[in-house]
């Protein structure tokens, strides 16, 4: 059953269905958020805006959308803004927390997680990383370890991390948790304040174009060292710009990257319309989707990693099936050998079984 609601940008009593249908028009069977979201109109429409004000020598208020973006995935992800850096990397912020740790720290990671989020501390030669299997890594928390760094919902397969439980176990051994929400963000609930920090890109479930990303740290900014700090970074950005900045922001800002400008301006919007239309329901709808591919594949003798309560279905022995799909008008990816289909709000029934067609032939 539809839900109706009356957001900002939509009219009186519209369905989720029909905020989305007036967003989204892809003209193929795209399955593939987990690698790239789709921008929904109110963002091209802000882009184009953007740089259209900037040929004609009237820039729109880009650090505006800045600040608004923030302040969208701050409420998002259910902290307030002042803990939430904007940049444009996960990269660049697991690197910043991983610069913080002392020599010969220990760091627990997920096994086959996405690079970006351990590369960084295994770079640092000086650190002890290793890594257990996800559904093992509440229990491979010990003493002596210094952080736990894990992806929510898995970039390969789709597998949520349990959250909850690694948290505790954190808490029981004096470990730090640093979570990525870049395959969660936008279709997961995120409670960002039960880790130490959070980061995500914003270009996939959250719609969002390249270059935006955002870090939540602690309120005492998590004892990390502002080691890119540049003018963006300072109390006053616009009396920082020459020189050493005499007093960086006092808040997570002071771990601001200098931002894309015309991606905050749309990305801001993208933001919003998740916001609208609630996580939630989006949640929801991707599920359904997600459940319904599942049972299909069963139907045809093919078995799902297993990834309950996921969005992001990757199947064994399919990847090099991901050539015939695209040209057949169906977007995948191939992840670690497997299949990996991904569904989210733009996406339909028909997408579904469209795919499972294909799968069939």
């Amino acid at each position: 059953m539809d839900f109706y609601f009356q957001g900002p940008h939509s009219g009186p009593m519209e369905t989720f269905e029909s905020v989305v249908r007036a967003e989204f028009a892809p003209k193929n069977t795209y399955l593939n958020t987990a690698s790239l979201g789709l921008l929904p109109a109110r963002t091209v429409t802000a882009l184009r805006t953007a740089v259209d004000a900037a040929a004609a020598g009237e820039p729109t208020d880009m650090f505006a959308d800045v600040e608004a973006a923030r302040a969208c995935f701050a409420r998002l992800v259910g902290v307030p803004d002042r803990r939430v850096a904007a940049g444009a990397s996960v990269a660049v912020y697991s690197g910043l927390i991983a610069a913080s740790l002392p020599e010969g720290a220990e760091v627990l990671t997920a096994e086959g997680d996405f690079s970006s989020v351990v590369n960084p501390f295994h770079v640092r030669r000086d650190l002890k990383v290793r890594s257990a299997p996800l559904e093992q890594l509440a229990d491979a928390v010990r003493p002596g370890t210094a952080l736990v760094a894990v992806s929510a919902a898995q970039s390969a397969d789709g597998r949520i991390a349990d959250l909850p439980a690694l948290r505790a176990a954190a808490r029981e051994h004096g470990a730090r948790t640093y979570v990525d929400v870049s395959q969660a963000a936008g279709w997961l609930d995120i409670d960002a304040d039960a880790h130490d920090y959070v980061a995500g890109v914003a270009f996939k479930w959250l719609l969002c174009p390249r270059g935006v990303a955002f870090l939540v740290v602690p309120e005492d900014l998590g004892g990390l060292s502002p080691l890119f700090a540049g003018w963006v970074a300072g109390e006053q950005p616009w009396d920082s710009c020459y020189g050493p900045v005499a007093e960086l922001a006092h808040s997570a800002r002071r771990f601001d990257e200098s931002p894309a400008l015309f991606s905050y301006a749309g990305g801001r919007r993208s933001l919003e319309l998740i916001e609208e239309l609630g996580v939630a329901a989006v949640r929801a709808h991707d599920l359904a989707l997600a459940d319904r591919f599942r049972t299909g594949l069963a139907a045809l003798g093919h078995e799902a990693v297993a990834s309950p309560g996921s969005p992001i279905v990757s199947v064994p022995g399919l990847g090099d099936r991901q050539g015939t799909l695209s040209a057949a008008g169906v977007e995948v990816s191939a992840r670690a050998g497997n299949l990996r289909a991904a569904f989210h709000l733009y996406n339909t029934e028909a997408d579904v079984d469209r795919l499972l067609d294909v799968l069939s032939g």
